[in-house]
């Protein structure tokens, strides 16, 4: 067996206690904010209850910053599926980054409201926003272009 010992001056230790104190202090702080970042992030999209008219779903658009055309240009009634297999899984991922869970109402009937979006970023027209609503709640939501080579995106402008 080995022992080895070593006399450290008190001076030396307690600076040495002082810097790991420091040391875990800073990385609680930088934790704490990531924390609050995301929960900032989190806080800032739009309360998905209570969307009951098209004044509130106009509204609910236009807090994530999209102006939209005031009436819908389709409003359709879903069927969400009982099981959805891998061809959903893309949308499904979409949707919970944005913090929808939609495999909760799976076998649920939903509205779907799609606006046309007159602001988005690049001046293309034709963007349109959809409104997946159950129950005056707010279950899923995208950005796309029908165009061919379109694009699908999550309510929060690029």
């Amino acid at each position: 067996m080995l022992i080895i010992t070593a006399k450290v001056p008190r001076r030396k230790l307690a600076l040495g206690v002082a810097l790991a104190s420091l040391a875990c202090c800073c990385a609680l702080a930088l934790n704490l904010n990531g924390t609050a970042a995301r929960e900032t992030a989190a806080s800032a999209a739009p309360d998905a209850k209570g969307v009951r008219s098209n004044a509130d779903r106009v509204e609910y658009l236009r807090a994530y910053g999209w102006e939209v055309a005031e009436e819908p240009v389709a409003t359709q009634e879903l069927l969400i599926p009982e099981e959805m297999d891998e061809s959903y899984d893309e949308y499904l991922a979409l949707q919970k980054e944005q913090g929808f869970d939609l495999e909760k109402y799976a076998g649920k009937r939903a509205k779907r409201y799609t606006y046309e979006i007159i602001n988005y970023p690049t001046g293309e027209a034709g963007v349109q926003a959809n409104l997946l609503i159950y129950k005056n709640t707010v279950i899923a939501g995208e950005v796309l272009s029908p165009q061919l080579d379109g694009f699908l995106h999550g309510l929060t402008k690029p």
